[in-house]
């Protein structure tokens, strides 16, 4: 006897009567969509209302959205520079109106004794700047801040008095001691003759937005990429409170945060020991002078794209395009990524021509519930992969088995029946398990079946209880190799 859906069993009219199941429709895994969400502050400048998802489909969107040079429309430019297909939002935060913002300074000596041009760099950003033979300190001081006003994308105002230019960041809050001011960066630039200049470099800003307001905003939204341009430790435990939630079996909407955090050695690993969340990668971007929210979203934006196509695959190698290295003498030695690893700190290298390649996505997870070390959730791959897993297997059974009864497996029906029994959804199990061996996501399928469990729950006769004891595959991450020879 067939359980239909729609069709009567007590029809009277005569006709030819059809309904349709789309049960068995579906064939083999899902694809992974992934909707990515920014999370970062806005200028006033900017047209959008602060708290309010905003779909973003172009840079000069972003630009009129959130201000040119806002922490929100830069992190979405170098967003769209690693991805420029996935479906993108942001949210933007208004800067605390109590905060602070960062300053710093740039103090000229001259005289010049010859023409040339200043190669300042502000935030990544080049700012060249002409110097006539014989100019004063008080004109070359003038005509740098200048040029930093007249750069609209720079995350800095200028003023000059006398041959000092102080520099004030355009966001308030602590976003701003991440601005990296230098000069020279490139080989071969020098300063005009003559010239000198003495940074200090930006400081003292403080006061960051409430970012608990960002989830009320976004409710149950489902993102499985989340950026988050800017992190202090306030605004990474209210980020962690919130993917906790998500990653639950009640909400169970597989969130993961990109994001980077600027400093050196011991500021990265002193912050990373403070931390400790399965669900974010947080990248340390050295002394880059690009600033760490232009990271975030690069950093994101392969993170996403490439973990949606094959959350099992590493990520390493894979090119940062938006984002300038440290100083060739300011970059991590090996054992210093070793530290920075260790401590929960995502790391990169630098190749020979200068190009930044991911090296190791970590999370920053270290620890279990007893404080004790712990590598289950080391890699991002770790829970990127048991999201697809779990978006995968409840796809399956829902569209499978939608409107079924439950019965022992003992239980004699009729083929068509809806009805499914223990063992039918242990083979579906064991299919399932297949389909991802087949896909490279997991292995052993005999250790697999062996500890399977499927039962029906002692106290409630409509539940089924499942064990799902999947083997995850693993990264190549090192090669070692003895060279033993002969002579």
């Amino acid at each position: 006897m067939i359980s239909f859906n729609q069709i009567a069993a007590n029809l009277r009219v005569p006709g030819a009567y059809v309904e349709f199941d789309s049960s068995r429709a579906g064939g083999g895994l899902p694809a992974l969509t992934n909707r990515v969400l920014i999370i970062g502050q806005m200028l006033a400048a900017g047209t959008a209302d602060a708290l309010v998802p905003t779909r973003l489909f172009a840079e000069a969107e972003a630009d009129a959205a959130f201000g040119k040079a806002s922490i929100l429309a830069r992190c979405y430019r170098a967003f769209r520079v690693g991805d420029a297909s996935s479906e993108c939002w942001a949210i933007a935060l208004d800067d605390l109106g109590a905060g602070t913002a960062a300053t710093g300074t740039i103090t000229v000596t001259g005289p010049a004794t010859a023409a040339g041009t200043i190669a300042l760099m502000i935030a990544g950003q080049a700012v060249p700047v002409a110097v006539a033979n014989a100019a004063a300190a008080n004109t070359v001081a003038a005509a740098i801040a200048a040029a930093i006003n007249g750069m609209a994308t720079l995350p800095v105002t200028a003023a000059a008095e006398a041959a000092v230019v102080t520099l004030t960041a355009r966001h308030k809050g602590t976003a701003g001691n991440d601005i990296d001011v230098r000069h020279s960066f490139f080989q071969g630039e020098a300063l005009p003759g003559g010239i000198g200049l003495a940074i200090v470099a930006m400081a003292l800003g403080a006061g960051d937005p409430d970012y608990d307001a960002v989830w009320d905003a976004i409710a149950d939204g489902g993102y499985r990429t989340i950026i988050l341009a800017h992190n202090s430790a306030a605004v990474l435990t209210s980020v962690e409170d919130e993917l906790e939630r998500r990653w639950g079996p009640d909400e169970m909407l597989e969130s993961f945060c990109w994001t980077a955090h600027r400093g050196d050695l011991a500021a990265l690993t002193a912050f990373g020991e403070t931390r400790n969340c399965p669900l974010v990668s947080n990248i340390g971007t050295g002394l880059s002078p690009t600033p760490p929210w232009e990271w975030a979203g690069n950093y994101g934006a392969i993170g996403g794209y490439y973990s949606a196509t094959d959350p099992a695959r590493p990520l390493q190698t894979l090119r940062l395009d938006a984002v300038r290295p440290p100083a060739e003498n300011a970059r991590f030695a090996r054992a210093a990524r070793e530290a920075l690893l260790g401590a929960g700190i995502a790391t990169f290298r630098v190749d020979a021509g200068g190009n930044v390649l991911i090296e190791r996505t970590v999370t920053s997870y270290r620890e279990n519930a007893f404080g004790e070390p712990d590598t289950a959730y080391l890699d991002s791959e770790t829970p990127l992969t048991l999201s697809y897993l779990r978006v995968s297997w409840r796809g399956r059974v829902l569209a499978k088995f939608p409107r079924h009864k439950l019965a022992n497996d003992d239980t004699r029906f009729s083929t068509g029946q809806a009805i499914v029994t223990p063992n039918v959804l242990r083979a579906e199990a064991v299919a399932w398990f297949l389909e991802l061996e087949e896909a490279g996501l997991v292995e052993d399928v005999e250790q697999f079946k062996a500890d399977l469990i499927v039962e029906r729950n002692a106290a409630d006769p409509n539940r089924v209880d499942m064990l799902l004891p999947p083997n995850l595959v693993n990264q190549l991450r090192v090669i070692a190799a003895q060279v033993q020879f002969r002579s």
